[in-house]
């Protein structure tokens, strides 16, 4: 959740930091502040950078100025953003402007301290020149006093500063570590006339996550002015929205399936009016709150809900869309499509219902012939093109090892439950152990000696670990507790620890994966569907019955799009050898790279899909190792939220296209490079793969 100006600045003012005084005015009332003397600065307050080459923060000097500049102000739009609030200042004597902020970057898996001699606009035009000061903070040890010196030296100013600067970043860190915060920046950090450091402008963004966990200290920074009411009515209900400018409407489970099916749409002329991520909770009040949003759209012509069962039950979904439309006709026409956890169950019950202008649909390919009969003569044209991929005309040799089984996991291997009492753990238990997976132990404090399913139920994994040969932990540990818990495993030397969690807050994560470097356990997530081993072991919240025994790993960073994935492999016959969803989070432990070095010598594999998505980095640090190493093994990719616009986020914390990084194109070029056959949609997949194993079996040597 991003600040604007006069919120950051509040947060700095009540961590003791001195902000100018100031007051906010609305388009309702531009009225002079009395207690300010002129000459006023008046700054307009929008979530996004560049306001004041925009125009945006303008000087007055009498009050017939102050409402000149006002009303100019309030009917601008910057990059597109109207101006719901002006923060007004009188004027700052300046003596030396510089720059400060904390960010906890993805990029470089640390948080990072940074400071500039120069401060202001001209911060860009100085880095150029000379290099802004950069320094890494550990989470575990924290801000040092070389730290401070370090930067304080950088800024060239005189020592006499030096006493009150440290105690500035000292109380801006204290904010940083105790809510949790992505990043702060004050920008210019000036030195005053009087010699005094003041935030003379501030901008700062809370983890959502942290946000969730203490709703009463964060939730009252949100500002429904600066979203559409449809994102504070989505937000509200626990739903991942984002307005698009096309006119079907989407309520899917699972951000990366809600992603490709935004994408499917677009690149079929069907275009997307929002993205929705329904997420794990299926119930009738988020159901009702959803197509409230969609049905309440103007721009919205058709609803389409996509669906595939994983830890959400198409069964449970139908019976909610069953109670919100009470038997009466959809208000617009609804197309359904369901696949995977009770999908024959959800379907049977809807169509048993024959509810007016409700459309059920198996395939994806019925969904989109029936949205293109219901496509309106007016509907918006939105032209996404897309590049044909070219399959790469050589394929990798593919020298047999003689080895096996290079995860470790099978039909033997010993699995604990951390979290085992909660209701999810237990409803997921018991799909395990129909599995087969041989599940031994099950972890919650103070409830140890307890047995649960027939499981012995311990205060620690320490204690587990006395009493049972552990290979495996999987987590449902509640999010404020979860970092804790996989570095509880990871103290343990459990060689997979996999974590079902979401919702943990980013710094907690990256500090418990940097803590536990080094170790030999393998973290799977957070936010991870699991690990699969077809027709030996599921741990996992996977929906067993799309995965079938084979020879293609999938790795992804989404569990529906795994799900979606492996049941189009699995009905053209292409069973798989292992699946691991490495988690959607910006911070996660086992990487795609990771994998790739276990599977290159695995010799029941013999080629890799890679299910990728927007943001981060992680298909271009893979496409990189797979180039420089000489990966023996065909590569096939996709790549979710081609279509996405840059900056938004689309449901979890990993899905973000950044708008200063290469974007979607540099993604897919960088792949491209290594060789990797890129499908441009699911439904291509199957054949992709087919290809390349054929390609492989031509090519192996013994």
């Amino acid at each position: 959740m991003f600040l604007n100006e006069h919120l950051s600045k509040k947060l700095f003012g009540e961590a003791g930091i001195t902000i100018p005084e100031g007051t906010l005015l609305t388009p309702e009332s531009i009225t002079v502040p009395e207690h300010l003397t002129p000459p006023w600065y008046l700054k307009a307050q929008v979530l996004t950078g560049g306001r004041g080459k925009a125009g945006g923060i303008l000087r007055a000097d009498t009050p017939e100025e102050f409402h000149q500049k006002a009303e100019k102000i309030f009917a601008m739009e910057i990059k597109g953003n109207a101006v719901p609030f002006i923060r007004v200042e009188q004027a700052t004597e300046i003596a030396k402007e510089c720059y400060l902020s904390f960010v906890l970057s993805r990029e470089r898996k640390d948080l990072l301290f940074t400071v500039s001699a120069a401060g202001g606009i001209e911060v860009e035009n100085a880095a150029q020149a000379t290099k802004p000061l950069i320094q890494r903070v550990h989470l575990s040890s924290g801000l040092k006093d070389h730290h401070l010196r370090a930067a304080f030296f950088d800024l060239g100013v005189d020592k006499q500063f030096y006493s009150d600067f440290c105690d500035l970043v000292k109380k801006l860190y204290g904010v940083v570590s105790e809510y949790g915060l992505l990043m702060t920046e004050i920008n210019p950090l000036v030195i005053t006339a009087q010699g005094e450091w003041v935030a003379l402008d501030g901008k700062v963004e809370l983890d959502d996550n942290v946000v969730e966990m203490y709703p009463e200290q964060l939730e009252g920074y949100y500002t429904p002015e600066h979203h559409s009411p449809e994102e504070t009515i989505a937000r509200e209900a626990g739903l991942s929205y984002v307005q698009l400018k096309g006119w079907v409407g989407i309520l899917v489970n699972g951000a990366g399936l809600a992603m490709a099916t935004m994408d499917l749409l677009n690149f079929n002329g069907l275009s997307a009016a929002n993205f929705m991520d329904l997420g794990g909770a299926a119930d009738r009040e988020r159901i009702k709150r959803a197509l409230d949003l969609l049905f309440g759209n103007d721009d919205v012509a058709a609803v389409f809900i996509n669906l595939f069962g994983g830890i959400v039950s198409c069964k449970e979904v139908a019976k909610a869309l069953l109670a919100v439309l009470d038997g009466k006709s959809a208000p617009k026409p609804i197309v359904i499509r369901m696949a995977g956890l009770e999908s024959d169950e959800g379907r049977a019950l809807l169509q048993e219902s024959s509810i007016e202008n409700v459309f059920i649909t198996t395939e994806m390919n019925e969904a989109l012939e029936q949205l293109h009969a219901l496509k309106p003569a007016d509907a918006p044209t939105i032209e996404y093109p897309i590049e044909e991929e070219k399959i790469p005309s050589i394929m990798p040799p593919f020298t047999r090892t003689g080895r096996g089984n290079v995860l470790g996991v099978n039909s033997d291997s010993q699995v604990l439950v951390q979290g085992i009492t909660g209701k999810v753990a237990q409803r997921h238990v018991a799909l395990m152990q129909e599995y087969g997976t041989n599940i031994v132990a099950g972890v919650t404090p103070f409830k140890g000696g307890q047995t649960v399913m027939g499981i012995p139920v311990y205060n620690s994994v320490h204690e587990a670990k006395k009493n049972h040969r552990i290979d495996a932990s999987i987590i449902f540990v509640p999010a404020a507790f979860a970092a804790d818990a996989v570095s509880e495993s990871a103290a343990e030397n459990i060689p997979w620890v996999i974590c079902i969690t979401e919702g943990i807050a980013q710094a907690s994560m990256l500090s418990a994966l940097k803590d536990i470097n080094g170790s030999t356990t393998r973290i799977v997530g957070p936010n991870t569907p699991g690990i699969i081993v077809p027709e030996q072991c599921k741990i996992g919240i996977m929906p067993a019955s799309v995965f079938t025994a084979g020879h293609v790993a999938i790795f992804s960073r989404s569990g529906t799009l795994t799900y979606e994935a492996a049941d189009r492999l699995s009905r053209a016959g292409i069973g798989q050898s292992f699946c691991v969803g490495i988690g959607g989070d910006s911070f996660i432990g086992t990487s795609f790279t990771d994998l790739f070095e276990l599977v290159r010598n695995d010799d029941n594999t013999h080629a890799v899909l890679i299910l990728g998505e927007v943001g981060g980095s992680a298909e271009e640090e893979l496409a990189a190792y797979v180039k420089s190493t000489g990966f023996e093994k065909p590569v096939v990719s996709f790549i979710a939220a081609r279509t996405a616009p840059p900056g938004k986020r689309l449901g979890h914390a990993g899905a973000i296209l950044d708008e200063n990084s290469g974007g979607i194109e540099h993604k897919l070029q960088a792949m491209r490079d290594a060789g990797f056959v890129i499908s441009p949609d699911l439904a291509q997949l199957p054949d992709l793969v087919k290809g390349v194993l054929s390609g492989a079996a031509d090519k192996m040597t013994a």
